[in-house]
C-alpha cells in the first residue's frame, strides 16, 4: 500500500506547481466497545480545473503523470490489502475526478486493528521505524489515546528531497477528527478543538509541522461514562 501511495506523488507536484495546497484528512470514529471505522481523504479540490488540464499531459517536470484508470487501480489494490488484514472489515474506496478527491476507508473491530494494520504495511515497505501513530481504548474507563511519535529519519528523509518536492509538504495541511458515541469530558491537546455537542475532537496543522516535528499530535480524551 505504501508503494502505491508514491504513484500518487506526481498529482501533490502538480497541485504545487499550480502555487494551490491539498489536505490530508483523517476521520475516526470510536463507538463505545472499542470497535469503530476510519476514512483516510486526500482532498485536491482547491485546484481542480488546473489538475484537470494538467492530467491530459503525460509527464510534468519529470513526473509521469498517472491515468485515471492508473490511480484507480492503485486504490483498488491498496483495498484489497487492506481486506486481508485481520480485523479490518468494510473496506471501500471512492475517487472523485471532477474534484479530485480520493478517499478509503474501513471498520475495525478494535482500535488496536488499527495499530496492527500500519505494523503490517511498514513491515511490507520494509520501512523499519516505530508505528508514527498509535490508538488505544479503555473501555472500562472510557479513555481514550492517540498517540504520536516523532522520527528524526523523517526530516532527514525529506531534506534530501530536491526543493521543489519539499514544497509539496510545505503547503499540504493534514486534519485530524476523531468522534465518540460518548461526550468528551476532557481532552490534553491543546491544539485541538471540540465540536458543539462535545463528542468530536479536530485538529488541524501544516504536514510540515509533522515533518519537522513542531507540531504533536497526541491526545489523551477522557470520555462520560
Amino acid at each position: 500500500m505504501f508503494k502505491n501511495v508514491r504513484f500518487i506523488i506526481p498529482l501533490f507536484i502538480i497541485s504545487v506547481l499550480l502555487s494551490s495546497c491539498f489536505e490530508i484528512v483523517e476521520d475516526v470514529t470510536v463507538k463505545k466497545d472499542g470497535s469503530g471505522s476510519m476514512k483516510l481523504t486526500l482532498n485536491l479540490s482547491q485546484s481542480k480545473t488546473k489538475i484537470g488540464a494538467i492530467m491530459l499531459m503525460d509527464s510534468i517536470n519529470g513526473y509521469k503523470v498517472p491515468s485515471r484508470n492508473e490511480i484507480e487501480d492503485q486504490l483498488e489494490q491498496a483495498a484489497a490489502r487492506l481486506k486481508t488484514i485481520r480485523g479490518i472489515s468494510n473496506v471501500n474506496h471512492t475517487v472523485d475526478f471532477t474534484n479530485f478527491i480520493a478517499s478509503i476507508n474501513f471498520s475495525f473491530k478494535n482500535v488496536a486493528d488499527v495499530n496492527n494494520l500500519v505494523k503490517e504495511l511498514l513491515a511490507e515497505a520494509d520501512v523499519k521505524t516505530k508505528i508514527p501513530v498509535s490508538y488505544r481504548y479503555d473501555r472500562e474507563e472510557a479513555r481514550f489515546s492517540k498517540e504520536y511519535t516523532y522520527s528524526p529519519d523523517v526530516k532527514e528523509q525529506f531534506n534530501s528531497l530536491k526543493e521543489r518536492d519539499k514544497e509539496v509538504f510545505r503547503t499540504a495541511s493534514y486534519i485530524s477528527i476523531l468522534r465518540f458515541e460518548n461526550t468528551i469530558s476532557s481532552f490534553s491537546n491543546q491544539g485541538a478543538k471540540m465540536s458543539k455537542n462535545q463528542q468530536a475532537i479536530m485538529q488541524r496543522l501544516p504536514v510540515s509541522d509533522l515533518v519537522s516535528g513542531k507540531a504533536n499530535i497526541s491526545n489523551q480524551i477522557q470520555l462520560s461514562r
